[in-house]
């Protein structure tokens, strides 16, 4: 649950902070106070685009933060899948935007990207609005809700992955199916392609090795003069001198003294060892400047020759040998499907009637528990709306098998609703009104708020669109709803804010020549006064006054 709230530079909030409770909770306040600025906070601080205009003027940034307690079991273990610990099931999130655009999200103190503080969001709270009253206009909606509803996640997730694979299916079929003048232009250009790269016969690394080769024969009198000195002076001297000579010279002459000398023998082992190893090094520079290339020359046409063979395959089909030798593999692989193309269809074939008879089987069990769950909402969201004074109401999910295989199934998936006596059912785009939309919303969240394991809601003026018993009877189910899950509302309604356990009120005052919003909680005086306010006109009557504190004491009935 959502255990306290930081704003700080805001718009018209300079600072604030709120401390939550359990169970139902109301904010209100004159119209401009800043309430919707409460709402645009917490959308700031779950990760929703957000613009720099927010920030209060003269501020360089704004800031919310806010501490989340007790989190679902579920909420808490996918926070720790996303790498983030969960102790005690506490979580702090933190975000800044300055006035040049940058934005800094922190989930426990971790640095974060937005788009993982908009997965965190997601678990954490619920934010119902009109943009949610509108979103049940929208058809594509409804299975969402349904699935919601019906714990369709893991189902839904397997189908689609069949469903990709045979899209995936049905593509490289489409390919092969291409006509017939494509087919066979691919196939002239990938035989023109695989002989002009097997005509050069290449060699993974032969590219290294020429271009080696060149260096050596472009400095082949040098590397032939210095390597003959070299191994002249160490092992090779015409005339006798070299230093192997000179060392087995000077082992001869420890060796006849040594047994009147202490450690001389060995000092003459190791002048032999070291012999060995000069001796070593001697005959390698002798086969490092070996060279049997008789004619240089020709040899550097040779090269120079092949080289630009493997320049020109570079410049048509990869950076490196080894690059043109995997393009002329793909090359004769695509080649082959197109040469046989019908075999490689029936195999498509066989795999997309096999493919579907998997999708065929997953949709089932989809339509299956669509089916109930739309049976259990159809009268739960009906009985809900009874209540909320909608009482000829007829409700219902409609499920409908296609024809067709789609992303989220075969079914389709609508709401419908009669809202008077006689009507036949509808769809719910059709006739809803706005009042009408807010209790539609309202039930279903009645009805759904134990599946998604998030642990706050958050409604923004539920109340639009009705009044007087209605209005109260919209905050008894809200009240309902805040014993399974922490329940926010943002309200202008009298009803609603008397049955919450919680009153906080929005207020804009002038201070120092500006304008700035606080935020109270209100004691039971207090909430007398506000809900009064509420009632009344321009002054508040004593009339208003006991009207509200009998609103207060019937909240004791719920």
């Amino acid at each position: 649950m959502l255990r306290s709230l930081h704003i700080e530079n805001v718009a018209v909030i300079k600072c604030a902070d709120i401390d939550f409770e359990n169970g139902f909770t109301v904010l209100t306040g004159e119209t401009g106070a800043g309430k919707s600025i409460i709402i645009d906070s917490i959308n700031m601080l779950m990760g929703n685009k957000t613009s720099r205009s927010l920030i209060r003027n003269g501020e360089d940034h704004a800031l919310v933060s806010a501490v989340f307690e007790d989190v679902s079991d579920r909420s808490k273990t996918e926070i720790e899948d996303l790498g983030f610990e969960c102790t005690d099931g506490t979580v702090f999130v933190q975000r800044s935007i300055t006035s040049d655009g940058k934005s800094t999200a922190k989930l426990n103190g971790r640095t974060v990207t937005q788009s993982i503080l908009r997965e965190v969001g997601r678990l954490l709270i619920n934010i119902h609005g009109q943009s949610d009253n509108q979103r049940l206009m929208q058809k594509e909606s409804h299975i969402e809700l349904l699935d919601a509803f019906a714990d369709n996640g893991d189902d839904l997730e397997v189908y689609k992955n069949a469903f990709a694979v045979l899209q995936e299916l049905k593509s490289k079929k489409r390919q092969l199916e291409h006509n017939e003048s494509e087919r066979l232009r691919m196939q002239e250009m990938l035989e023109y392609q695989i002989k002009d790269i097997d005509s050069a016969k290449l060699v993974d690394g032969e590219e290294e090795r020429l271009l080696a080769e060149r260096v050596k024969i472009q400095n082949l009198e040098r590397i032939t003069k210095q390597g003959n000195f070299a191994y002249k002076v160490l092992h090779g001297n015409d005339s006798g001198i070299s230093v192997t000579s000179l060392i087995d010279r000077a082992v001869l002459a420890l060796q006849q003294i040594s047994d009147v000398t202490d450690g001389l023998p060995e000092m003459s082992e190791k002048l032999t060892a070291m012999r060995y190893d000069i001796e070593d090094i001697a005959e390698t520079v002798l086969d490092a400047i070996d060279s049997d290339c008789d004619d240089p020359t020709a040899r550097l046409d040779e090269i120079e020759t092949r080289l630009d063979i493997i320049s020109k395959l570079q410049r048509k089909y990869g950076a490196t040998v080894a690059d043109i030798l995997e393009f002329c593999s793909q090359a004769k692989t695509r080649l082959d499907e197109i040469v046989n193309s019908e075999s490689v269809k029936e195999e498509l074939d066989e795999k997309i009637e096999t493919e579907l008879l998997n999708i065929k089987g997953l949709a089932e069990v989809l339509t299956e528990k669509r089916k109930t769950a739309a049976r259990q909402i159809s009268e739960s969201v009906a009985q809900s709306l009874v209540f909320l004074d909608m009482p000829k109401v007829r409700f219902d999910v409609s499920v409908k098998s296609c024809e067709d295989f789609g992303a989220d199934g075969a079914d389709d998936v609508e709401f419908l609703i009669a809202t008077n006596p006689g009507e036949p059912l509808l769809p719910m785009i059709k006739i809803a009104s706005g009042g009408e939309l807010s209790r539609i919303m309202l039930s279903l969240k009645s009805v759904l708020n134990n599946r998604d394991g998030v642990d706050t809601v958050i409604f923004d003026e539920v109340d639009t669109g009705i009044s007087g018993k209605t209005s109260q009877k919209v905050g008894i189910k809200l009240r309902q709803i805040s014993k399974e899950v922490q329940t926010v509302c943002i309200t202008h309604s009298p009803q609603i804010a008397s049955l919450a356990d919680n009153h906080y009120n929005i207020v804009k005052e002038e201070n120092e020549g500006r304008s700035e919003t606080s935020v109270r909680y209100l004691d039971q005086s207090e909430r007398i006064e506000e809900i009064a306010r509420i009632l009344g006109g321009i002054n508040i009557t004593d009339k208003q006054r006991e009207t509200a504190a009998e609103l207060l004491c019937e909240r004791k009935n719920y």
